[in-house]
C-alpha cells in the first residue's frame, strides 16, 4: 500500500454530541429497515475562488464574530517497503512493501481555539482584512481605525448592510425612482422627493463603501473600492448626491451579478467536505472473524481516526469514508462526483472502492486500505484547494500591476481636473452648458479602474472546474499555460497505452537446468523447474504494485509451490531485484541461503562474469521458443539456473483514438518511451498508431530523452505515464500527466495533472482545454482593455454622465465574466472550430432545434 504524503487537511469541528464518541452498540437488524432505494444527492463540483487569489484561503465567516479555528489534523505513517525496476520489467521506486511487514501509525490531534476575526470582502475581488484571520494581517493604523469604528458601531452597521444584499437592491430602486421623478411628477414635488429618496438610499450603500475605502486608505492601499468611494462622495460634495448614490448602487449590483456568473464556474470543495461523513461505523471484530449478520456490533469513529485495516459497515445511501476493499456484501456505487464517471458501478467481494463513493443500495462490510488523508476524496479536495491558490502568470502580473495602476489613475484624474481648464478651457465645476473638469476627472477615475482586468483570469478557474468534472485534476492555472505551449507528447507503454494487466503466458527454463541427469544450457522439460522458478519469483514480488510483479503473484495463486522465504532484499532501479532466499526443499539446497535476481534480460546477463557463459545465455534468450513477441523478465538463482518469464499485455481500447486525435487535431509530435524490448514495444506502437518509439530505456534514459527533446525542439513536452517508475521523467517534463489510480506517492507529488479515471481519454481533452483557455484569456484581456478605453474616453470627453460611465465600465466586467464561463463548454482544437460551433448554436437558437457539441 502506497502512502500519499499530502499536506494536512482540516475537517470542520465536530459537534458536542459527535465529539463524545460514545461507544454505542447497535444491532444490524434495525438497519435492515432502511429503504433500499434511497435517492442520493448528485454533487456538482463548484470552485470557490476569489480573484485575485488570496495568499491563504479565507473562509466566508461573518464579520466581527467569535469563531472556532478549524481543527488541525496531524498524521504520520511509517511504512517499510521495497521496490524495484528494470528495463523489460520496470518496477517503480515505491512499489513494494517489505513482504507485508508494514507499520502504519496514524495520530490525530485536534485542537479548537477561539479567536476574534474581522473580515470583509467585496464580492468577487478577494479584498479582505482579517484580524488574526486567514488573510493579510492588519497594519497598526488599520487596527486603531478598526477599534474606533467598532466603538461607534460603524463596522457593525457596515457588516449588516453588506450581508443583506436586498438593502442594496432597495437603494438602487430608490435612486432610479428619484431619477425618474422629473419625468413623472410636477416640478414643485421633484426636488423634495429626490432629496428624501437620496437621504434614505445613500446610507444603505454609502456606509459600507466608506468603511471599506477608509480601511484601505489607512492601510496604504488604493484599489477599485477606493476609486468608487472617492468618485461617489465627490459627487455628493459637488451637490449631486443622486448621481453619487446611483454610482455606488450600480457598482454593487454589477458585482452581485458578477458573483452569480462566476459562481457557475467554480468547484465547490466545501460541498464535497460537508457531504462526506464525519463518522464511520467500525465493526467490533475479534481475531478477524465476523459474527452472524444479525449480531454484528459496531461503534462510531471519526473519519480522521480510521486506521488501515479497520472493518467498516457502509449502509445504503451513505458515502464510503476512505479507500477500501469489499469483504462482504454486494452493492452499486456511484463516483460521478469524484471522477465524472456517470455510469453506476457494481461492486462485489474483493473489489476496491475509492473514498467518497456513494453507496446506492445494499449494505457492505469493507476493509480500510488507506487513512482519510491518503484517500481519493481527500486527494481531490487537497489538490483542488492547491489549484485555487496557485496563480497563473497573468494573475501574478496583475497583482504587481494593479495597485500601481490605481495610483496612476488617481494622478491622471487629478491632472485632468487641474489642467482641463487651462488646456481645454473646461470649467472646473459643471455648468448647464459644459461638464466641468472635476466631473470628467471623477468619470475617468471610475472608468479606468481595472475591474475587468482583475476578473480576466477567471477563465482559469472555469477551466479547472470543467476538467474536474471530467475527472481531471490540475495543480493550478499555470498548468494550462504550460500545456498549451507544448508541441511534443511522450507516452509510457505499460499501464498507460496498454491495460497494464499482464498475464503470464509461459515460464521457460533456458540455462543451467537438469534434464535426464545432465546439466543443459538450453530449455528443459522438467515441470519442477518451472514450479521452483515461479515460487522464487512470487516470493520476491510479494506485495508489489507493478503490473509484472502482480502478474507473477497472480500466476502463483492456487498452485502447489515449494515454500520460499526472502531473508534480505535490495532494489536496483532500472535493473531489477536482488534477494537472499532460502527453502527447506532439496532443490533449493536444503535450507542454505541462495542469491536470486529477477529483472531485465540485460541485467541478468550482466551478472555472469564469464564471457563464454554470458554468450550462451544471450544465445538462449535469442533462441527462445516464444520469440520476442511477449514482454520478458528473467530470473537467476545463484548465477546457475536462469528462467525466462513471458507476459502478454494488450493495448487499451481508447489508445488508438487518443493518439489519432493528438496527431491529427492537436498537431503534436507523439512518441513512446518504454523499457520493453524493441519487438514488444513496436507491436504496441503499431496497434495504437505511434511511429516514433524509444525502447529498452532505464528510468535515467527516459529522463535524458525528456530533457533532450524539450531542449532540441524548442517546444515543451508532455509526459504521460502510469506513475510507476516514471517520477523522474514526469518531474522533468514541461507537464507531467499521471494515472492517479496506479501512481505512486512520488509520481502524484511531481505530476501536474492527475487523471482520476483509469484511462487516457482525458489527455486530448486537457490539451484542447488548455488551448481554449489561453484563447479565452487573450479575449478577456482584449475585452477588458477595450471596455476601459471606451469608458475612459467617453468620460474625459464628457459624453456620458457618471452613473452611465459606471454602467459601461461594469458592463465590460460582466462581459469578461460571461466570456470566461465559455470555458465550461467542450473544448475545440482551434478558434475556427469555436467559430463554427458558435454559428451552429446561433442557427439552433433561431430555428429552435437542439444542438449539442461533440465532446472530446
Amino acid at each position: 500500500m502506497e502512502t500519499f504524503n499530502f499536506p494536512t487537511i482540516s475537517k470542520p469541528p465536530l459537534n458536542s454530541r459527535a465529539s463524545s464518541m460514545a461507544m454505542e452498540a447497535r444491532h444490524l437488524t434495525a438497519l435492515l429497515k432502511l429503504p433500499r432505494n434511497i435517492r442520493t444527492r448528485k454533487l456538482k463540483l463548484k470552485l470557490k475562488l476569489n480573484l485575485p487569489y488570496p495568499k491563504k484561503p479565507a473562509p466566508p465567516i461573518p464579520l466581527l464574530r467569535t469563531v472556532s479555528r478549524l481543527p488541525v489534523v496531524k498524521s504520520s505513517a511509517h511504512s517499510h517497503h521495497h521496490d524495484h525496476s528494470h528495463a523489460d520489467h520496470d518496477h517503480g521506486a515505491d512499489d513494494h512493501r517489505d513482504h507485508d511487514r508494514n507499520h502504519h501509525h496514524h495520530t490525530v490531534h485536534e485542537e479548537n481555539q477561539h479567536q476574534h476575526q474581522h473580515q470583509h470582502h467585496h464580492h468577487n475581488h478577494g479584498h479582505c482584512h482579517c484580524h488574526d484571520g486567514g488573510g493579510a494581517p492588519l497594519t497598526k493604523p488599520q487596527e486603531s481605525f478598526l477599534r474606533f469604528a467598532e466603538r461607534i458601531k460603524w463596522a457593525d452597521l457596515a457588516n449588516f448592510l453588506r450581508e443583506h444584499l436586498e438593502l442594496c437592491c432597495c437603494a438602487a430602486a430608490l435612486f432610479l425612482a428619484a431619477a425618474a421623478c422629473p419625468y413623472l411628477l410636477p416640478k414643485p414635488a421633484v426636488k423634495p422627493l429626490q432629496t428624501a429618496f437620496s437621504l434614505v438610499a445613500f446610507p444603505l450603500v454609502g456606509v459600507s463603501a466608506s468603511f471599506d475605502a477608509a480601511m484601505d486608505i489607512v492601510g496604504g492601499k488604493i484599489n477599485i473600492h477606493v476609486l468608487m468611494a472617492l468618485a461617489a462622495f465627490a459627487s455628493v460634495f459637488m451637490g449631486n448626491p443622486l448621481e453619487g448614490g446611483l454610482l455606488l448602487a450600480m457598482f454593487n449590483l454589477a458585482h452581485i451579478a458578477e458573483e452569480y456568473f462566476t459562481s457557475r464556474s467554480k468547484i465547490d470543495v466545501k460541498e464535497l467536505k460537508e457531504n462526506h461523513p464525519e463518522f464511520a461505523y467500525v465493526l467490533d471484530v475479534q481475531n478477524g472473524n465476523f459474527q452472524s449478520f444479525s449480531d454484528l456490533m459496531y461503534h462510531k469513529v471519526p473519519v480522521n481516526d480510521l486506521e488501515v485495516g479497520s472493518y467498516i459497515l457502509v449502509k445504503a445511501g451513505e458515502s464510503v469514508p476512505v479507500d477500501c476493499e469489499v469483504l462482504q456484501g454486494r452493492s452499486t456505487i456511484t463516483i460521478e462526483h469524484l471522477t465524472g464517471e456517470v455510469k453506476p458501478v457494481e461492486k462485489d467481494v474483493g473489489d476496491s472502492i475509492p473514498g467518497g463513493a456513494r453507496n446506492l443500495d445494499g449494505m457492505m462490510i469493507v476493509k480500510a486500505k488507506k487513512t482519510w488523508k491518503e484517500s481519493m476524496l481527500s486527494r481531490i479536495v487537497q489538490l483542488t484547494e492547491e489549484a485555487q491558490q496557485s496563480k497563473p502568470k497573468l494573475q501574478r502580473w496583475l497583482d504587481k500591476f494593479g495597485e500601481q495602476y490605481s495610483k496612476a489613475v488617481i494622478v491622471l484624474s487629478a491632472a485632468i481636473a487641474l489642467m482641463g481648464p487651462v488646456l481645454f478651457k473646461w470649467p472646473f465645476l459643471s455648468t448647464s452648458v459644459c461638464r466641468g473638469s472635476l466631473y470628467r476627472a471623477l468619470g475617468l477615475m471610475v472608468a479606468a479602474s481595472p475591474c475587468a482586468l482583475a476578473v480576466a483570469p477567471l477563465v482559469y478557474a472555469t477551466a479547472i472546474s470543467a476538467c474536474a468534472r471530467k475527472g481531471i485534476l490540475l495543480k493550478g492555472g499555470h498548468v494550462l499555460d504550460a500545456l498549451a505551449s507544448c508541441q511534443n507528447i511522450a507516452f509510457d507503454k505499460t499501464g498507460t497505452l496498454t491495460t497494464g494487466e499482464f498475464m503470464c503466458k509461459a515460464i521457460e527454463p533456458i540455462h543451467g537446468h537438469f534434464s535426464n541427469n545432465e546439466k543443459e544450457t538450453t530449455s528443459c522439460c522438467v515441470r519442477s523447474c518451472e514450479k521452483e522458478a515461479l515460487a522464487v519469483a512470487a516470493a520476491m514480488e510479494k506485495g508489489t504494485t507493478h503490473p509484472i510483479g502482480r502478474a507473477v503473484v497472480d500466476h502463483s495463486i492456487g498452485k502447489d509451490l515449494p515454500p520460499v522465504s526472502v531473508e534480505s532484499f535490495e532494489n536496483l532501479p532500472g535493473r531489477g531485484l536482488l534477494a537472499t532466499i532460502s527453502s527447506i526443499e532439496p532443490a533449493f539446497g536444503g535450507g542454505k541461503p541462495l542469491k536470486a535476481s529477477i529483472g531485465s534480460v540485460e541485467y541478468i546477463t550482466s551478472l555472469f562474469t564469464s564471457d563464454a557463459e554470458s554468450k550462451k545465455i544471450k544465445e538462449a534468450f535469442s533462441t527462445s521458443s516464444y520469440g520476442d513477441y511477449f514482454v520478458r523478465a528473467a530470473l537467476s538463482v545463484n548465477n546457475e539456473k536462469v528462467t525466462l518469464f513471458h507476459f502478454e499485455d494488450e493495448p487499451r481500447a481508447d489508445s488508438l483514438d487518443v493518439i489519432t486525435s493528438l496527431q491529427n487535431e492537436g498537431n503534436l509530435r507523439v512518441m513512446m518511451l518504454t523499457g520493453d524490448h524493441e519487438l514488444s514495444a513496436q507491436r504496441v506502437a503499431n496497434a495504437v498508431g505511434i511511429k516514433e518509439v524509444h525502447c529498452s530505456l532505464k528510468p535515467e534514459d527516459k529522463l535524458f530523452h525528456v530533457t533532450r527533446i524539450s531542449r532540441d525542439t524548442g517546444g515543451g513536452l508532455i509526459m504521460v505515464g502510469d506513475g510507476i517508475n516514471d517520477a523522474p521523467a514526469l518531474a522533468a517534463a514541461t507537464v507531467g500527466i499521471v494515472l492517479a489510480d496506479r501512481a505512486s506517492a512520488t509520481a502524484i507529488a511531481v505530476a501536474d495533472i492527475l487523471l482520476l479515471q483509469d484511462n487516457i481519454s482525458g489527455v486530448p481533452f486537457s490539451v484542447a482545454k488548455s488551448r481554449q483557455t489561453t484563447s479565452l484569456v487573450k479575449q478577456n484581456v482584449a475585452l477588458a482593455l477595450g471596455s476601459i478605453f471606451l469608458a475612459s474616453l467617453t468620460s474625459v470627453l464628457g459624453v456620458l454622465p457618471l452613473w452611465l460611465t459606471v454602467l459601461l465600465h461594469e458592463g465590460g466586467t460582466l462581459l469578461v465574466c460571461l466570456n470566461s464561463i465559455r470555458a465550461l463548454n467542450s473544448p475545440t482544437w482551434s478558434w475556427r472550430s469555436d467559430l463554427v460551433e458558435l454559428i451552429h448554436r446561433l442557427k439552433s437558437f433561431v430555428t429552435g432545434g437542439n444542438y449539442q457539441a461533440v465532446p472530446l
